[in-house]
């Protein structure tokens, strides 16, 4: 029988009036505290704005909890006592400041104890394609479209100079920019440099091996020194490093030409930055999916030989899948992310944007190891082989997601070709968990690494300020629980132990590019992942990274668009060998890796 209102409050006060004395007599402890008595919580003076019962009510709807009214209570007396010093850090006064480069104390290590000794190769081994790139052609498209694979061999065999193949690409990026939207900072003095100076070495005997004299696109979170670094963002489009982030070191060191600054969704998030919308070459209605959208459209439209992009969430794997690239997510801590924007300090990876597998694991090759800057980073063996069989891989797939979106007829062909290359299909499952509460993770760590562009009003200056945004997601996540954050992080450890299960019963893994459960899952363990090319599907509706907006419907399209499709494989910890061998014999049973999109 429910309470008259007399009745509720009557207890009601008696509560409130019980709350309030018994937290006086808790709070007023004696100044002169006999020897040997231990500092007791909540008998700090009182700081902060004053709070009510009907304050902790209305944050109760954020947090999803409910106090009664007693506990209610008991908690708007104390807060000022018990919380409220605890942001200090924050509201001052201010003793102590938080470089951008300080990572967290906790870190996250994917490997599980007990499985170190199980996890990657045992040996170093890098064995590249053996084959003839054949003549040069004459036609200057037909070069920018070769992968990188042709155009390192041309090189090293002197049918092609590095000055030839840059400015090719240097010209093509000033003709099809204004289109795609793809380049923040064209580096023509740098890059003509380069390529002079490696032509000077390889015409001296001095070799650096594959990507010598290749030109290549940085996504714009990448330190350059003294160019530009602009997180794609307005209030860092002046910021100019004095070093180079380790990656772009490491590329200079194999003699690779960097062309290009290209474009990131600002912060990092799908595709548009502070100089508009990068576009999909293949389809010019719709953007390049995000957030490594400047490498994604650069390289499939023969802007750039290959391109470095970064991944959190699906920022490697989705502008690849768009626009018909193939694109690897490295192992997390396989690649130093020193001198990288920081988004998420436990998932951000640094991984190569190429034309074929076989060009991906050439710059991974390249680009791979430790540095002291990155505390997640450790050093991690490669064994790639291209004439490794795969005969008797055991390729995981999940069947249920194999006949529902986003998984199309190009998916299950794939599943067919696993068959026919004698790999062999093994079903398997993961229990129906809510990965996306694994989010509350990125929100919380995205939000701390940009705290002060949020609490200073400078994330307003995004020029994309809905809902689904990083300036709206770092304001809300202020009001997400520590107490949730931790227990997101135990399901985490949760997800990994699955992870590890499946792997022992499977050498990789065949999944819809794009299946949420997977992308996030696998995102926050860090297994690698590899998304290539393996078919064409029809879309009749351009596609977006956004969430759906009434007042801005997205182009529909009769008939229907042909678009390229990609599957992705995932690999164990460590083991992008495997998935290198599996892809480049998966890439020449598809046959489809070599088409162009129209009009580039």
């Amino acid at each position: 029988m429910a309470k008259s209102r007399r009745q509720f409050l009557t207890q009601t006060s008696l509560g409130l009036l019980a709350a309030a004395t018994a937290y006086r007599s808790y709070a007023q402890q004696p100044s002169d505290l006999p020897p040997g008595a231990p500092p007791a919580f909540g008998t700090s003076p009182a700081v902060g704005p004053e709070v009510s019962p009907a304050t902790f009510a209305e944050a109760e709807k954020l947090v999803q909890v409910e106090l009664t009214a007693t506990e209610r209570a008991m908690a708007a007396a104390s807060w000022r006592k018990t919380m409220a010093a605890l942001y200090e850090r924050r509201t001052g006064p201010r003793k102590v400041t938080l470089e951008s480069t300080v990572a967290p104390a906790t870190q996250w290590n994917p490997v599980l104890p007990g499985l170190a000794a199980k996890t990657g190769p045992a040996r170093d081994r890098f064995v590249r394609s053996n084959f003839d790139p054949g003549p040069l052609p004459a036609r200057d498209e037909d070069i920018a479209f070769a992968s990188l694979s042709r155009l390192s061999l041309w090189i090293e065999q002197r049918k092609l100079t590095s000055d030839r193949l840059t400015r090719i690409y240097l010209k093509r990026l000033e003709q099809f920019d204004p289109k795609l939207h793809c380049v923040i900072t064209l580096t023509r003095d740098l890059a003509l440099a380069q390529a002079k100076k490696a032509d000077e070495e390889i015409a001296v005997g001095h070799y650096r091996g594959p990507l010598h004299g290749i030109p290549w696109g940085a996504k714009d979170l990448l330190d350059t020194a003294g160019i530009p670094t602009t997180y794609g963002a307005e209030p860092f489009r002046n910021r100019v490093p004095a070093q180079d982030a380790v990656v772009v070191k490491r590329l200079h060191e194999a003699g690779a030409v960097l062309v290009a600054k290209l474009s990131l969704g600002a912060l990092a998030l799908n595709d548009i930055w502070f100089g508009g919308q990068t576009m999909n070459p293949w389809l010019m209605e719709e953007a390049s999916s995000g957030s490594s959208a400047g490498p994604g459209a650069a390289t499939a439209a023969g802007l750039v030989a290959f391109a470095i992009g970064s991944e959190t969430g699906g920022s490697i794997v989705s502008p690849s899948m768009r626009c018909g690239i193939t694109g690897l997510r490295p192992t997390y801590g396989r690649v130093a992310r020193t001198g990288a924007m920081t988004l998420c300090w436990s998932l951000d990876k640094l991984g190569p944007m190429t034309r074929t597998v076989e060009d991906a694991m050439l710059v991974l090759h390249a680009i791979s190891g430790p540095d002291a800057g990155d505390l997640s980073s450790v050093a991690g063996k490669l064994d790639y082989d291209s004439g490794a069989s795969v005969k008797g891989l055991r390729v995981g797939y999940f069947p249920r997601w194999m006949n529902e979106n986003p998984a199309t007829v190009v998916d299950r062909a794939a599943l067919e070709t696993v068959k026919k290359l004698g790999m062999v299909p093994v079903e398997v499952s993961i229990p129906n968990w809510p990965y996306d509460s694994l989010n509350l993770i990125l929100f919380a760590e995205g939000a701390a690494a940009f705290e002060e562009l949020t609490l200073s009003g400078g994330i307003n200056q995004l020029k994309a300020q809905v809902p689904d945004a990083w300036p709206n997601i770092f304001r809300e996540a202020r009001f997400l629980s520590a107490v949730d954050f931790v227990q997101a992080d135990r399901f985490r450890r949760k997800v990994a132990e699955e992870m590890a299960r499946i792997f022992s019963e499977v050498d990789l893994l065949l999944v819809p590019s794009l299946r949420d459960e997977m992308l996030t899952a696998t995102n926050f363990t860090g297994h690698p992942s590899l998304t290539l090319r393996a078919g064409f599907v029809e879309v009749a509706k351009a596609r977006t990274d956004w969430a759906p907006d009434p007042n801005n419907p997205m182009p529909t399209f009769s008939p229907p668009r042909r678009v390229p499709h990609g599957v992705t494989l995932i690999g164990r910890l460590f083991d992008e060998g495997a998935l290198g061998t599996a892809g480049l014999a998966l890439e020449r049973a598809f046959g489809v890796a070599e088409e162009r999109p129209p009009g580039f």
